[in-house]
């Protein structure tokens, strides 16, 4: 009689302690499981809106950030620039950029939200290549007179102007990407936050 008392006890204690475990076991399962549900801080960081200072940018000249590990070439035309955009017209594919990846709020031509600024994705649109700025007019190796100024790339030998749209005749399908951007200020540029949404 007195082995069963004891023993009623010792199961009692048993059963409680592999609950107790079990539970212990479930919940330490549970944490790692529920944590994968939530993006990590480097995918965050992926998505994540990317501020550039392009205050001392000169005329001419061009600078590379990296935006959801994609380069963004940001350049800064000069008013020559500017105005051989429209005699190249003829000899672009999509020279009014109908069938471009670009947001609705910038200019079909200039391509940008601020005429001086040329923000794009510096991805070749064939195979993702990324293209060379060359803003030199008049390159012999890239039509001479007919060539003034643009992306070239050396992948494949697609050609763009200075407002990032494909010429006509490359294996390039579309002008180069433009991303969704907006402006802090004259100076800061916001890469990733569309100008609705930054207003």
């Amino acid at each position: 009689m007195s082995n069963d008392g004891v023993n009623q006890k010792r199961r009692r204690f048993l059963t409680g302690a592999t609950c107790v475990v079990g539970a212990a076991g479930v919940a330490g399962a549970a944490v790692p499981f529920v944590g994968s549900w939530f993006p990590s801080a480097k995918a965050k960081a992926a998505g994540a809106p990317v501020k550039i200072n392009i205050g001392k940018l000169e005329p001419g000249s061009m600078m590379i950030e990296e935006w959801r590990g994609k380069p963004v070439y940001v350049v800064r035309r000069s008013a020559e620039a500017l105005a051989s955009l429209e005699k190249q017209t003829g000899k672009l594919n999509d020279p009014e950029s109908q069938k471009s990846e670009q947001p609705q709020y910038v200019d079909p031509v200039t391509r940008s939200i601020k005429d001086e600024y040329l923000i794009l994705v510096g991805l070749c649109t064939h195979l993702g290549c990324a293209p060379k700025y060359r803003p030199e007019v008049g390159a012999a190796d890239l039509g001479g007179d007919e060539w003034l100024g643009g992306f070239f790339c050396p992948c494949h030998g697609s050609k763009f102007d200075l407002a990032g749209r494909v010429y006509a005749g490359v294996p390039a399908p579309t002008n180069l990407a433009v991303p969704p951007h907006s402006y802090e200020s004259d100076n800061v540029v916001v890469i990733g936050i569309d100008t609705e949404a930054a207003a």
